[in-house]
C-alpha cells in the first residue's frame, strides 16, 4: 500500500492531496524512503509504521497530530 501511495505522489508531480473526513486536505510527499504528510497549518508528520492491516482496512501511523486549518 505504501507503494501505491509514492506512485500517486509521483504521477502527481511530487505531492498528492487527501482529503480528510473533517473536510481539510493534506498534502502527501516523499523524501528518500519516508512518506510525509503536511496539514492546512504546515505542521509535516512522518509516517513512522506503514500499511498496519486492520480488520476494516489498513492504517499508517504519524509521529504528529494533524489539526484543521486554525
Amino acid at each position: 500500500m505504501s507503494m501505491a501511495i509514492r506512485g500517486i505522489i509521483n504521477d502527481d508531480g511530487g505531492k498528492h492531496p487527501v482529503k480528510t473526513l473533517g473536510g481539510c486536505v493534506l498534502q502527501a510527499s516523499y523524501s528518500g524512503d519516508k512518506i510525509m504528510l503536511t496539514d492546512e497549518n504546515g505542521r509535516v508528520a512522518t509516517v513512522t509504521v506503514a500499511d498496519v492491516k486492520q480488520s476494516n482496512g489498513v492504517i499508517h501511523v504519524i509521529d504528529t497530530v494533524m489539526l484543521p486549518k486554525q
